[in-house]
């Protein structure tokens, strides 16, 4: 079993076009959710998102090109390309023959869908964009990056609702410390934020209308984002050899099905993740410092998470961190671990914990510390990344610092 190492980040997210600008906004408790400017948001009742307003399609990509990509694409290449450029990696044709992808989405294509729709069945067209299919599928982003970096091992989407990049990320990682691939890009990206999209999301009933408060009395449920985040996971030894600077250490990984709701969580299921993380990487519960949380804002999510936390860690549950950025860069779904991973480097290298803002009044039910407002000073060792989806679908990270 080798020991598997992050060796470049990458993103495009709300608070930032790249990880410096990310980590510079997360420690200064900047929230990026604001009123949408989308095609029809006047009919829409959530009006509020965190869209990815600093970002120039043209600026990356030749003409040729976008009529290949929809937005969630365009995220994960740019994303990608930062992760390779910081880890310094150069795939010669040996290490690209071994070398792979695996990327979570949830929607896909869903602007491309949401834009088709509205061609054949607003406009009454009989015609749609010939790269329809290959622009909404699933895989697409992975296989743009594959085909970018040439990478030929193993390629695919992971599509778990709002656990997909936590699960692409495991199986990564799992997959470097087997010996199957020396380097593995993995990561997420969504784009989930046109009118079709938010529209079904209103559906559920689970949407804030003002802001995301995860943890707070007074919380009123989610707030969607979008972006991509992507990291360079490689084999410990061949960083090394290379004298590659390490970012952080993979430790573990589980997942667990609640086997239960489609939509109600677990404090169970998500107790057994993080509990198999932390068995999977030799690891005490007590030797955790930080848990980037789920925490969506929803009063049954922040309620369980709190739950389960406090049914693995016990009394040390009172002294650890924990927070949710989602406060910040709102809810990416399928790309909302990747992000939030960014979180958990932040303290295993520089110390800063990312705070839980908008926080306003304690919840009986969410009694832990849940680094409020502003962002800590801490010296973090170790920290766990939660991922808890619709479906009962969960997966939890663990990062050791380098």
């Amino acid at each position: 079993m080798r020991r598997v190492a992050i060796t470049g980040a990458g993103t495009v997210n709300p608070l930032a076009a790249d990880v410096a600008g990310t980590f510079a906004a997360m420690a200064a408790g900047r929230c990026a959710i604001g009123p949408l400017d989308i095609r029809d948001a006047d009919r829409l009742s959530v009006q509020i998102g965190a869209q990815v307003k600093h970002f120039t399609p043209e600026d990356h990509f030749d003409k040729a090109q976008l009529g290949m990509l929809d937005r969630f694409a365009q995220f994960a290449l740019v994303a990608a390309r930062q992760a390779v450029a910081q880890s310094g990696l150069r795939f010669d044709p040996a290490l690209a023959l071994r070398s792979g992808v695996v990327m979570g989405t949830a929607g896909g294509g869903l602007g491309t869908s949401d834009d088709s729709y509205r061609t054949v069945y607003e406009e009454g067209k009989n015609r749609v964009h010939p790269f329809t299919v290959p622009r909404l599928m699933m895989n697409a982003a992975a296989s743009h990056i594959s085909m970018e970096m040439g990478l030929q091992g193993p390629v695919f989407s992971v599509a778990t609702a709002c656990s997909s990049s936590n699960h692409a990320m495991g199986l990564a990682f799992q997959m470097v410390r087997s010996g199957a691939a020396p380097v593995m890009l993995a990561g997420g990206a969504e784009a989930m934020l046109c009118f079709g999209g938010i529209k079904a999301w209103e559906g559920l009933r689970v949407m804030a209308k003002d802001a995301c408060r995860p943890f707070s009395a007074d919380r009123q449920g989610m707030v969607q984002g979008e972006g991509a985040a992507v990291f360079v996971f490689e084999d410990w030894d061949h960083a090394r050899a290379r004298g590659a600077t390490i970012l952080a250490e993979v430790a573990g990984f589980a997942m667990s099905s609640d086997a239960g709701d489609i939509v109600m969580p677990s404090a169970d299921g998500a107790a057994r993740a993080m509990a198999g993380a932390l068995a999977d990487a030799g690891l005490a519960p007590a030797a955790v410092d930080y848990i980037n949380a789920h925490g969506t804002g929803t009063a049954a999510n922040d309620r369980t998470e709190c739950a389960a936390v406090r049914q693995v860690f016990g009394a040390h549950a009172d002294r650890l961190m924990m927070s949710s950025t989602k406060s910040m860069h709102g809810h990416l779904i399928g790309a909302t671990g990747a992000v939030e991973l960014l979180a958990c480097l932040m303290a295993l290298r520089d110390g800063v914990v990312a705070p839980t803002v908008g926080f306003r009044e304690p919840d009986a039910d969410c009694a832990l510390d849940i680094v409020p407002n502003a962002a800590r000073r801490a010296k973090v060792k170790v920290a766990l990344s939660n991922a808890f989806a619709f479906g009962g679908l969960n997966a939890v990270i663990a990062l050791k610092r380098a």
